[in-house]
Parts: C-alpha cells; sequence; structure tokens
C-alpha cells in the first residue's frame, strides 16, 4: 500500500479567514500536506457563524506557506459562479503558486446557489457542471476562446496570466451519476468515507467511466473528507449540533438559507446521529487504522476534517501520532 496523501481541511462556515490561514501554516509545520477549503456564500446552518471567499483565503494561506497543496472541496460553478470567473481565479492561484493548485468541483447546493438568483434539478446541475469544467479547461489552454453551449457563451475570451501546467481538476460524487462525471471529464474523485466504504457502485462507475474515457484509473486522484474528533464522545456530543445537517443531507441540498436548514436539522436530526458517522477517539491507533483503511479502499489524499473548536489539539495530535505512522 502506498502511503496516502494527508491534507488537513479547513472548515470555512466555522472559523473566520484569518483562523483558517493561522491553522494552514499550524498543519503544514505539523506535516500536513495541503489544506482544502469550503466553498460557500452561506455557511450550512446559521450556527455555524462563518464563510469567508474560500479564493481569497486559498490566496492568503498560499503566501503564509512553502509547500501546501491549496483547493477548494468544492466549488460549484453553475449559477452563482460564472465558469470564465473560476477559470481566471485559479489560472491566477496556480501563477502564484505553481504546482500547488487543485480545483474541485461539484453540483453545489441551493443554500448558496439559490441566492444568485438559480437553482434547478439534479440533471441540469449536473449539465452545468460537465459544460463549465470542459470551458475552464479550453480557457486554460487556448488562446482565444468562442463557446457556445446550452448555459454558457464566452466570446473572445482569454486569460493572459496562464500556468505553465494547468492544476488537476476533481469532481464531487456521492452517487454513481456524478461519478460517471468525475472519471470521464476530471483528474480524480472527492467523496466521504461512507461512500468510500459502503457504496462500490459509486466507485465502480467512476473507474469504468475512465476506462471508456481512455484515461488509466491507477493514475486518477481519489481524494476522501474523514471527519473525525480527537477526544471522547462528550466533545464530539459539543460540537454536534453545528453540523447537525449531515445525516440528513439529502433533505436540506435543494433547501435555500442557512437558517431553513438548520430548522430542518434541528427537526430530522439528533447530534447522537451526526456523532456516529465521525471517527471519535483520543487513541492515536484508531486514526492510523481509519486513514489506513481508505488507503486500501483505494483513498490517494485523505483530508482530516475536525469540527471540534479547539483545532490546534487536532492539529498537534496527528502531527505526534499519525502522520509520523503513516
Amino acid at each position: 500500500m502506498t502511503a496516502p496523501f494527508i491534507g488537513y481541511h479547513g472548515g470555512a462556515e466555522q472559523f473566520t479567514p484569518l483562523e483558517l490561514v493561522d491553522l494552514a501554516v499550524a498543519a503544514e509545520r505539523a506535516g500536513f500536506q495541503g489544506i482544502s477549503l469550503s466553498d460557500h456564500l452561506h455557511p450550512w446552518q446559521e450556527n455555524q457563524g462563518h464563510a469567508g471567499h474560500a479564493w481569497i483565503t486559498l490566496a492568503a494561506i498560499g503566501a503564509r506557506t512553502e509547500r501546501l497543496l491549496l483547493g477548494t472541496a468544492v466549488t460549484a460553478p453553475i449559477y452563482r459562479y460564472h465558469p470564465l470567473e473560476v477559470a481566471h481565479a485559479f489560472a491566477t492561484l496556480a501563477v502564484l503558486y505553481p504546482d500547488r493548485v487543485f480545483l474541485g468541483l461539484g453540483t453545489g447546493e441551493a443554500l448558496n446557489e439559490a441566492v444568485a438568483g438559480g437553482w434547478g434539478p439534479y440533471r441540469e446541475r449536473a449539465a452545468r457542471l460537465v459544460e463549465a469544467l470542459r470551458l475552464i479547461r479550453r480557457l486554460w489552454t487556448e488562446e482565444y476562446v468562442d463557446f457556445d453551449g446550452v448555459y454558457y457563451q464566452v466570446r473572445g475570451a482569454r486569460l493572459f496570466d496562464k500556468p505553465p501546467v494547468p492544476p488537476p481538476v476533481y469532481v464531487a460524487a456521492s452517487g454513481p451519476r456524478s461519478a460517471v462525471i468525475a472519471g470521464r471529464e476530471s483528474d480524480g474523485w472527492i467523496t466521504d468515507p461512507a461512500t468510500a466504504r459502503n457504496r462500490p457502485g459509486v466507485r465502480d462507475a467512476f473507474l469504468a467511466a475512465a476506462r471508456a474515457a481512455g484515461k488509466d484509473p491507477s493514475a486518477l486522484a481519489r481524494i476522501v473528507e474523514l471527519w473525525t474528533v480527537v477526544g471522547d464522545r462528550e466533545e464530539a456530543l459539543a460540537c454536534a449540533p453545528l453540523w447537525q445537517f449531515l445525516p440528513v443531507f439529502q433533505d436540506v441540498v435543494n433547501v435555500a438559507g442557512p437558517r431553513n436548514v438548520q430548522r430542518i436539522a434541528m427537526e430530522r436530526s439528533t447530534p447522537e446521529r451526526v456523532v456516529d458517522g465521525w471517527l471519535v477517539s483520543d487513541d492515536p491507533q484508531r486514526h492510523i487504522a481509519a486513514v489506513r483503511e481508505l488507503a486500501v479502499l483505494g483513498a490517494t489524499h485523505i483530508f482530516v476534517h475536525s469540527p471540534q473548536p479547539d483545532q490546534r489539539k487536532v492539529i498537534e495530535f496527528y502531527a505526534r501520532h499519525v502522520i509520523p505512522a503513516l
């Protein structure tokens, strides 16, 4: 088994941009290899309290660090962002920080997209994602671009500052239809531990689509966000109300507004259900075993996402006990 890439996920819904920059610096010193940020206009729930701009925060992190890989998990180039703006921003990031940038893409949530005036069914959002990804790649590799899509049109667009090597693009997928898009269109797949462990059909859809597109699946990234609390169940339950929507994600993906999401989460979920989906332990061996299990399942990159308020505790724990063992 090849040792996986170990990254740190910055919860931009839970911490300020200034805190995230400082935490990224600490994570690099601790031995983490990259940072991913959620890309939200609104937090999932109002009680989370934050949602700084991910791209600007990544630029600030890049200036304060030397080697961390920088990317989003994930950006939705669907309604709120035009693909031209996404291409422009990530081309500039990749010029500033060569070989240190990736772009994670997904079909989004009404929470962030509806406020910009648009939201549609999955079929439309998936079609928009494919069209956007293809346009972004053309803008990164061609001179002047004309693009006549169903959803996006561009005339004579040129990015004058392009990186020598375009950043890799990864697509988030927890179901087979999105996994096909990830395998066919992108450089890798972003998913969650439950999908990686319990839904082999999603993985098979990703692999089959990659092969059908003429790719070597073993050369593609497979990224998993590992939710973990370094501590006991009582500590986990204390922070679970900020993430109470997680067990009922499918109930809120089409819901606009963090107040509405929080109301539904409080009605239909419980902190106990949330915690049951996390790795909760202060035993290093359990954290090491969880990372190794995901690597055996095919994960090439594992980003540690802890919902607890004391992020330094998590970073120092992984620096002392987990990263050296891996």
